[in-house]
């Protein structure tokens, strides 16, 4: 059983910057892909950065720039440096692993303001 935890979330105004983690714990023996997704009200849930075993990042484009994706094998935590946001930054990020299956993080709230 592995569980996610996510911190990090929070209020801001537009222009600032917040730092989201999520670490893991349990039953891990090697984790492959890391991300961090997205869900704005209304809206389906989207990729927002993915980061793999070797470091290779992606981002979507909306946030290309902006943010910053990173991950501690050691302490099985990722990152997410969010710089200049946008009240469109707004939604749940949900941090995201994958191991031999899929875990899913119960999500944290960004909020911009305009």
């Amino acid at each position: 059983q592995v569980q996610l935890v996510e911190s990090g979330g929070g209020l801001v105004q537009a222009g600032g910057s917040l730092r989201l983690s999520c670490a893991a714990s349990g039953s891990i023996f090697s984790i492959d892909v890391m991300a961090w997704y997205r869900q704005a009200p209304g809206k389906q849930r989207e990729l927002v950065a993915v980061i793999g075993s070797g470091g290779i990042t992606n981002y979507a484009d909306s946030v290309k720039g902006r943010f910053t994706i990173s991950r501690d094998n050691a302490k099985n935590t990722v990152y997410l440096q969010m710089n200049s946001l946008k009240p469109d930054d707004t939604a749940v990020y949900f941090c995201f692993l994958r191991t031999s299956l899929n875990y899913w993080g119960q999500g944290t709230q960004v909020t911009v303001s305009s």
